[in-house]
């Protein structure tokens, strides 16, 4: 039987986004069959301006993915931190780079879900969700949400918590504030999901 990949991509200025990432990844890689991969897109903002943000380092575990390689995975998971309310500029950039790809649909009918960080709950949690969709559409991808899946988890009210039936998702505050416990559950829950799915339809 074929090994199903599943690429993580995502972009994280401040680590918020990876740390999700990664626990996606840890998800996605429990999938038997499945062959999950971290990846992480160009940056554009030059070094000068990341030590004036006080950006910390990118990691350096996680190679940077080129436009063309997302042609090798049967599936996606993206995840970006939000920027006025939606995807923010880099990744844009990004989807903007694969415009060969689009022109021929080569990425149509494969799966992608989406998560995010953001930092307050009037930062985008859902808007961040509906404007990345648009990428995927275009591509003729096809958007897996959560919707209600991960029970009892969507409907805390007693602590704080990122995420909706689009996606996981975490919240940052002030940069200070990690993800929590239950957002990193939910972020392992998505990864696990969305391999499952990509795994059925690659059959």
């Amino acid at each position: 039987m074929s090994t199903t990949k599943v690429y993580i991509v995502f972009y994280s200025l401040y680590g918020h986004v990876e740390t999700m990432a990664r626990e996606v990844h840890r998800g996605a890689s429990s999938v038997q069959g499945v062959e999950a991969s971290l990846w992480q897109i160009p940056e554009t903002l030059p070094a000068r301006v990341l030590e004036k943000m006080t950006a910390p380092p990118k990691p350096s575990d996680v190679a940077v993915i080129k436009p063309e390689q997302l042609l090798d995975a049967d599936g996606f998971l993206f995840g970006f931190p939000s920027r006025f309310g939606m995807m923010p500029a880099q990744f844009i950039a990004f989807f903007e780079s694969t415009h060969h790809m689009w022109a021929s649909q080569l990425l149509a009918g494969r799966p992608a879900g989406i998560f995010w960080s953001t930092g307050f709950y009037g930062g985008g949690q859902e808007n961040s969700a509906f404007t990345a969709i648009t990428q995927l559409a275009h591509h003729g991808m096809i958007f897996v949400p959560l919707g209600y899946t991960f029970g009892d988890g969507m409907f805390e009210m007693n602590e704080v918590k990122g995420g909706s039936s689009y996606g996981a998702g975490t919240f940052a505050g002030d940069g200070s504030r990690q993800p929590t416990q239950l957002e990193l559950q939910q972020a392992f829950y998505q990864g696990k999901y969305v391999a499952e799915i990509t795994k059925k339809l690659k059959k």
